[in-house]
């Protein structure tokens, strides 16, 4: 799950952690990088074990899922705490978290368990927001919301009951229809966002 923990959309690259006493920086091997790494690693087994057919490979599968789920709010918390914060962890926590997202989203759908209508909305605003933070950064950082923290929370819920086995429907359609309407609206909040930004920077002098 991506769940916890920021993305672009609602956080990542992962903000500035405290200044080191040393003024050293950090370590590119450090644990925050190795858990990013480690959630990208466990995209293809999460994906394998998605395939497969009976209840004990969906049980791996989600069991998976929620491990690298939650080194997603362990390094972002880790890289803040400890200050170790890297140009590396910056690029490589949003593409973690996409990478995930993503594979759980489009094997559902794959599979005929979700819509695809779903997962193209999901993966457009996820993919558009983020190109469109990376654009606007040379007028301003897009600051973190506690819609995209919401967002965020539902998705990897939503996700999670997806792929339990068992009766769940209710429980499955709620949530994601909820994480798929806070979806749109977080977007729709940053394109704001990022229009005033930029115009601001416009028509500050020193942008003259």
């Amino acid at each position: 799950m991506t769940a916890g923990a920021p993305d672009p959309v609602q956080g990542s690259p992962r903000p500035e952690g405290p200044s080191r006493p040393d003024s050293a920086a950090p370590s590119l091997y450090n644990v925050a990088n190795l858990l990013t790494v480690l959630r990208i690693v466990l995209v293809a087994p999460f994906v394998w074990l998605l395939l497969l057919d009976g209840t004990g490979w969906r049980l791996g599968a989600f069991a998976v899922f929620a491990v690298a789920s939650v080194t997603d709010k362990i390094d972002g918390d880790l890289a803040r705490k400890h200050g170790l914060v890297t140009d590396f962890g910056k690029i490589a926590d949003p593409i973690a978290d996409k990478a995930l997202t993503g594979a759980a989203l489009i094997t559902l759908s794959a599979l005929g368990e979700l819509w695809w209508w779903v997962t193209i909305v999901i993966l457009v605003r996820e993919i558009g927001i983020t190109l469109l933070r990376f654009v606007v950064i040379r007028y301003g950082v897009i600051p973190a919301s506690k819609g995209g923290k919401l967002k965020t929370m539902l998705q990897v819920f939503a996700i999670g009951f997806f792929i339990l086995p068992g009766p769940l429907d209710p429980v499955r359609f709620a949530l994601m229809g909820a994480a798929v309407l806070v979806t749109a609206v977080t977007g729709a909040d940053y394109l704001v966002q990022a229009w005033r930004l930029r115009s601001a920077a416009r028509r500050s002098p020193a942008a003259e």
